[in-house]
């Protein structure tokens, strides 16, 4: 089912994005929650008028999400998490992780408007990131995740090398 969403949605598009979903839910949640409305030919047409009266406004949120890229383009982000053997991650690092790092390093994004293939990462490595901050502006971000401190032997092995020393 085509809709048009009239606000932001997480994990689904920007506001006056077109966009297909599962007719349940359309009908069951954007709808009725004043996300989204059905792209028929007549609500096509007023968004196409609606975004002819917004072009200066659209121009200047276009300026902006490109003066965030420039941002990203200088920001080289290295998150440290901690690992267990095989560089597995002890939990995991998703959007709203990476929007930390950002903001850390200065650059301000919201977490809803990154997406992070398969929603999070659980092994180190580099890895990339969409950052879509506007219909027309989006940038593939690289960054790193490194171990912050080799883990050290489980609690049963440190038993057993207290009681070798002993003897």
């Amino acid at each position: 089912m085509e809709i048009i969403l009239k606000k932001d949605v997480e994990n689904l598009g920007l506001e006056f994005d077109t966009v297909n979903v599962k007719p349940g839910y359309a009908r069951n949640f954007l709808i009725p929650q004043g996300f989204a409305l059905l792209a028929t030919p007549k609500n096509k047409a007023a968004l196409e008028a609606t975004l002819e009266a917004r072009k200066e406004e659209e121009a200047k949120l276009i300026a902006a999400a490109n003066a965030v890229v420039e941002q990203l383009k200088k920001t080289s982000i290295t998150i440290p998490a901690k690992v267990g053997s095989g560089d597995k991650l002890f939990g995991s690092i998703n959007n709203a992780d990476l929007a930390a790092a950002l903001e850390k390093a200065g650059v301000s994004v919201d977490k809803k408007y990154i997406k992070i293939p398969g929603s999070t990462i659980k092994r180190t490595g580099k890895f990339s990131a969409l950052v879509r901050l506007h219909r027309n502006v989006e940038y593939n971000y690289e960054f790193d995740i490194v171990s912050d401190a080799p883990v050290e032997a489980a609690p049963a092995a440190k038993k057993e090398e207290a009681k070798s020393e002993e003897a």
